[in-house]
């Protein structure tokens, strides 16, 4: 059993466990971009209309690192950028994602584009299916 008092943790709940890393909504947003809108710079993730503060966003990109969620490169097109991907880890979130979406689309009044909310619903597992796929394709 992995003990939660070595990391800090206010204890072994799964939800507890999993707020400690995305309790926040900027590390929710920035790996819905990551995945959903395929941003990759810093600038990008700055600019995408949520409004978050530079500091913060480079916080949060620290954290979400730090935690295994994502991982940065050089630009190889410009060596003062960096890139950001989404590891393993990040993309098992996926299914959480989707589901967030359906629940906020289902009870409020969303932007979400209604093709992909359809894509979700009605075969999950084939929209999964090419998230993952995408992910895999941006690797090579």
């Amino acid at each position: 059993m992995k003990s939660h008092r070595r990391r800090g943790r206010r204890s072994g709940c799964p939800i507890s466990t999993a707020l400690d890393v995305l309790g926040d909504a900027w590390s929710l947003l920035i790996v819905r971009d990551l995945m959903f809108k395929g941003y990759r710079s810093f600038n990008e993730f700055l600019n995408a209309g949520e409004g978050i503060a530079s500091n913060i966003l480079a916080e949060r990109l620290a954290r979400l690192e730090s935690a295994g969620i994502l991982t940065k490169s050089r630009d190889p097109g410009d060596a003062r950028r960096y890139l950001y991907r989404l590891t393993e880890k990040g993309i098992d979130l996926a299914p959480t994602l989707v589901e967030v979406v359906l629940w906020a689309a289902r009870h409020e009044q969303t932007d979400a584009p209604e093709s992909t909310l359809h894509a979700m619903r009605e075969d999950r597992e084939r929209f999964l299916a090419a998230v993952r796929d995408s992910w895999s394709m941006a690797e090579k």
